[in-house]
């Protein structure tokens, strides 16, 4: 099924699991085995006052004594530091990387920015690089924001798309997801977060790994045959879809964190 095809950046897992623990729905041992899940063995390295790598429950225990309070998931694009707070160098890692997490320790921040990590043949995991960041708090959008971008761009990009497609043979893929996605809108998609997140946070993020789906398998489609027009109207489409899927990963990950209205 076209759901599960891609998996979710390591710092969402992170940034969800870690908020469940931070805030009691959880302990460390099942959020750190959450993360690992789908992701392999995750190791931490620069954790302040700590010298090599440490294990993940290790890496988020020290970093707990060091005031550890919130996680804050980043999904920046060039062009578009969203979710980022500086300084330069670290946010242009994170570009490089697309995502990062953000971690309030007290007066402090932290950026871990997550690569993967192979050692042998067959050791297929994770490493957290921890650097020092700007304090503040990003310009992010809160969920009842993002899930309103969302809508409306589900409906503009995917009128657009197929204008623009409507002409050429889908692959089955995208055929799939399109129909998938106008499912969506008529059932609610619980899933892919962690305990103590609202119902909302649990839809947008189902919403937006369905849409980052579609977003995917249409960039790696041939436009062969279509006029420069098309070509730009298509690109245009794909970069506004990619643009609120983000922020609304962004705005249910982070959603614990949101003041209360």
């Amino acid at each position: 099924m076209v759901v599960g095809m891609r998996l979710t950046h390591p710092s969402t897992g992170l940034v969800a699991w870690g908020n469940a623990w931070l805030t009691g729905h959880v302990g460390l041992d099942e959020a750190a085995d959450a993360v690992e899940r789908h992701g392999g063995p995750h190791v931490v390295a620069g954790v302040p006052g700590e010298s090599g790598e440490l294990p993940l429950r290790r890496g988020l225990g020290a970093l707990r004594v060091a005031g550890l309070s919130a996680l804050r998931l980043a999904l920046p694009a060039p062009g578009d530091p969203l979710g980022l707070t500086g300084p330069p160098d670290f946010n242009t890692a994170a570009i490089d990387a697309g995502e990062a997490v953000i971690a309030t320790a007290g007066e402090r921040s932290f950026g871990l920015i997550p690569a993967e990590d192979r050692r042998g043949s067959s050791y297929v995991g994770t490493r957290w690089d921890v650097h020092e960041t700007r304090y503040g708090t990003p310009d992010t959008p809160v969920l009842a924001e993002a899930d309103h971008q969302l809508t409306l761009a589900v409906r503009d990009a995917t009128e657009a798309l197929l204008a623009v497609d409507g002409g050429q043979e889908w692959r089955p893929e995208i055929a799939e997801a399109l129909g998938a996605l106008r499912e969506s809108h008529r059932h609610e998609q619980v899933g892919g977060l962690a305990p103590g997140y609202p119902a909302r946070a649990h839809r947008v993020a189902a919403l937006a790994s369905r849409l980052a789906v579609v977003v995917d398998l249409a960039r790696s489609t041939e436009s062969a045959g279509l006029s420069a027009a098309h070509v730009q109207r298509r690109s245009e489409a794909l970069r506004t879809l990619d643009r609120a899927v983000r922020r609304a990963r962004v705005a249910a990950c982070n959603s614990v964190l949101d003041p209360v209205r």
